[in-house]
C-alpha cells in the first residue's frame, strides 16, 4: 500500500502539473470555440477537482431566488419552497483565448461530463424531484454557471401560536456534503439585499404567504476535526390572514354578538334558555367545521383555538346565568317565601343603585313594607265589604264584629242558615283573594330580584367579552404589523 501511494501521488502531481502548463484549450482556424479533442481531455478529468494546485480550494459562489412557498405543514414542521438556485465556480482546465477561437466567449456543456461541487441544503428531509438542467454555461475565463430549479422540503421550527397572523423564520443552509473547507469554500454571489429584492418581486403574486425579508451569514460547521464552509439564509415569511379572518373570526364574532343580544329577551321566559342552547349547538358545529382549517402541532395550541374555546365557555356561562335567573323567577318554593332582608338590602338596595336599575312607576319603592300594608288593607277591606253585605241581608258575622256590636246584634245573628253559609263562603273567597294578592306581591319582589341579578350579570358578561376582544385584537394587530 505504501508503494502504491508513493506511485499515485507523483502521478497526480505530474498530471496536474502538465495541466497547469497546458491549461488553455486549443482551437483550430476552422472551428469557433475550443476543439472537441481539447474538451475531451477535460472530460476525462471529471473525477478530479478542477484545480491545478489541489492545495487551493475551489470557491463556489451561491445565490438563489425564492419563487414560491408551496406549503407549510405545521404538524410535520415542514416548509416546502421552490428556488431557482445559481452556482458559480472556476474550472481551471476550461480556459481559452477568444481571439484564437473565433470570438467565442461562452459555450454550453453537458453537466454529466464535468466536475460539480456537491452543494446541498442541510435542512433537506426528502429527495428533490424537480427537473434538472442538463447543461451548464462555461466562460472563456473558466467560470461555470449552473442554474437549477430546486424544490426544497426543509425542516423548520414553525411557531403557530400567532395563527393566522403568524410570521415564520426558516433557515436554508447551503454547503458541501463531503468536501471540507480545504477543498471547497462557499461565498455569496450577490448581496443579501439583492437576493431579497429579487425574491420579493417574484413572490408578490404568491398565495397565502408573503416574503418579509431574507438574511444571510457565512459560518463554519465543525464536526470533530473536520470543518465545512456553509452559508445560512434566514427566510422570513408572513401569512396573509384575510381568508381566516373572513371564514373563522368574523362568523365567530357574529355568533357572540347574537349571544349578547339574547340577554334582551325576557328573563322570565324559558325561550331565552332554549335560544341559548340552540346557539351553543350551532357554535359547536361551527367549531367542528373550522377544525380542518386550524394548524395542529404537538408544540402548542394556536391562540385562535384558545379564542374559540373561550368564546364557547362564555356562551356556556351565559346559559348558566339564564338558568340561575330562571330558577329565581320560577322556583315554586320562593314564591311563598318573602325575600330575606340581606338579599333585599344587597340586591334591591346597593346592586340596584350600582347598575342604575329603576322599577316601573306603578310599583312601590319598599316592597316589604307594602306587602304588610297591603295585607292590612286587604283585611280591613274584607271587614268593610263583609259588614256592608251582612247589613244588606240583615246579618253581621260574629267573628268580624266588635264586642259591643255583638251585644247589639244578638237578634240579627239569629238569621237564616242560608245567609250564614253565604257569609262564610264570601269570607273564604275574600281570604283566597288576599292570599293571591300576597303571593302576587311576593312574586313581584322576587321578579325584581331576578331582574337586578340579570342586569348585573349581563353587564359583567359584557365587560368580560369587551376586555377579551380588545386584548385579542391588540395582540393580533401588533403581530400583524411586525
Amino acid at each position: 500500500m505504501g508503494e502504491f501511494r508513493g506511485l499515485l501521488i507523483p502521478s497526480l502531481c505530474f498530471l496536474f502539473g502538465a495541466a497547469a502548463v497546458l491549461s488553455e484549450l486549443a482551437c483550430k482556424d476552422s472551428h469557433s470555440g475550443p476543439t472537441y479533442e481539447s474538451l475531451q481531455s477535460v472530460f476525462d478529468k471529471k473525477p478530479f477537482r478542477p484545480a491545478t494546485n489541489l492545495s487551493n480550494p475551489t470557491v463556489t459562489n451561491i445565490s438563489f431566488t425564492l419563487y414560491a412557498v408551496l406549503g407549510v405543514n405545521e404538524k410535520s414542521q415542514i416548509l416546502t419552497t421552490f428556488l431557482w438556485l445559481r452556482l458559480y465556480w472556476y474550472h481551471e482546465f476550461l480556459q481559452w483565448d477568444p481571439e484564437k477561437c473565433g470570438g467565442i466567449t461562452k459555450i454550453s456543456l453537458p453537466v454529466e461530463e464535468l466536475w460539480m461541487p456537491d452543494i446541498i441544503v442541510y435542512e433537506f428531509i426528502d429527495e428533490d424531484k424537480s427537473q434538472r438542467c442538463p447543461y451548464i454555461y462555461v466562460n472563456h475565463t473558466g467560470q461555470i454557471r449552473y442554474d437549477r430549479m430546486l424544490r426544497v422540503l426543509s425542516s423548520c421550527n414553525l411557531e403557530i401560536f400567532n395563527f393566522p397572523f403568524d410570521v415564520q423564520k426558516c433557515s436554508l443552509t447551503f454547503g458541501s456534503y463531503m468536501h471540507t473547507i480545504r477543498d471547497v469554500r462557499v461565498s455569496l454571489a450577490l448581496p443579501i439585499e439583492q437576493i431579497s429584492e429579487n425574491s420579493k418581486k417574484y413572490l408578490e403574486t404568491s398565495g397565502e404567504w408573503e416574503l418579509v425579508k431574507i438574511q444571510g451569514e457565512t459560518d463554519i460547521l465543525k464536526f470533530g476535526i473536520d470543518e465545512w464552509d456553509i452559508i445560512t439564509f434566514w427566510v422570513t415569511i408572513k401569512r396573509r390572514p384575510v381568508l381566516y379572518v373572513v371564514n373563522l373570526i368574523i362568523p365567530s364574532s357574529f355568533l357572540m354578538l347574537v349571544d349578547i343580544m339574547s340577554f334582551y329577551l325576557p328573563p322570565h321566559s324559558v325561550d331565552r334558555a332554549s335560544f341559548k342552547m340552540t346557539l351553543i349547538l350551532g357554535y359547536t358545529v361551527f367549531l367542528l367545521i373550522m377544525n380542518d382549517l386550524l394548524p395542529s402541532t404537538a408544540n402548542g395550541t394556536p391562540l385562535i383555538g384558545i379564542y374559540f374555546s373561550v368564546c364557547l365557555a362564555l356562551m356556556v356561562i351565559s346559559l348558566l346565568e339564564t338558568v340561575i335567573i330562571t330558577y329565581v323567577l320560577h322556583h315554586s318554593a320562593m314564591k311563598y317565601r318573602p325575600v330575606p332582608r340581606l338579599v333585599r338590602v344587597m340586591v334591591l338596595g346597593y346592586l340596584a343603585r350600582l347598575i342604575c336599575y329603576t322599577r316601573p312607576p306603578s310599583q312601590p319603592e319598599t316592597p316589604s313594607n307594602n306587602i304588610t300594608t297591603g295585607k292590612t288593607a286587604h283585611n280591613s277591606g274584607a271587614k268593610t265589604q263583609s259588614s256592608e253585605f251582612a247589613t244588606l241581608f240583615g246579618w253581621f258575622p260574629v267573628a268580624m264584629a266588635d264586642p259591643q256590636e255583638k251585644m247589639k246584634n244578638v237578634e240579627v245573628s239569629q238569621a237564616s242558615p242560608e245567609l250564614q253559609q253565604i257569609c262564610r263562603d264570601l269570607g273564604m273567597v275574600r281570604a283566597h283573594i288576599d292570599s293571591l294578592r300576597l303571593q302576587q306581591d311576593l312574586e313581584e319582589e322576587w321578579i325584581h330580584v331576578g331582574y337586578v341579578l340579570d342586569y348585573l350579570l349581563f353587564r359583567v358578561y359584557l365587560v368580560l367579552i369587551t376586555l377579551y376582544a380588545l386584548v385579542i385584537t391588540c395582540m393580533w394587530c401588533i403581530w400583524y404589523n411586525l
